[in-house]
């Protein structure tokens, strides 16, 4: 049986309570399987403390930069408004990628689940 669960990603702000549902937030993922704090909880608290990885993905503090990054993915949330996508392709810290593209979800699976060799 599957223990789902959502990361959600907010901005710690003035007035807004560590045990309350923020009113905005930034980001959100869905995980289908393991979101019990034995599971999931853990990995993302090894993850920040530990540099560990949550399933191949590491949190980091906001200002770490990279210097060998092949893609730079943006999702742009905001509260009843549809979600989009951006990808940027290049080689180095993100700066001066170029936009691959832009949509919504729908639209990149269209792009490259039934076109395999797009933008590689």
């Amino acid at each position: 049986m599957a223990t789902r669960a959502q990361v959600k990603f907010a901005t710690r702000e003035s007035g807004q309570a560590f045990n309350q549902h923020p009113v905005a937030i930034h980001a959100q993922f869905y995980v289908h399987y393991d979101g019990y704090p034995e599971g999931l909880g853990l990995s993302i608290a090894e993850s920040i403390s530990e540099d560990g990885y949550v399933n191949g993905w590491e949190i980091e503090e906001l200002d770490v930069l990279h210097g060998d990054l092949n893609y730079v993915y943006y999702i742009w949330q905001a509260p009843e408004k549809e979600t989009y996508i951006s990808i940027f392709k290049g080689f180095g810290n993100g700066e001066d990628f170029e936009c691959i593209f832009v949509g919504n979800a729908n639209k990149l699976i269209n792009k490259y689940k039934l076109n395999t060799n797009n933008d590689r």
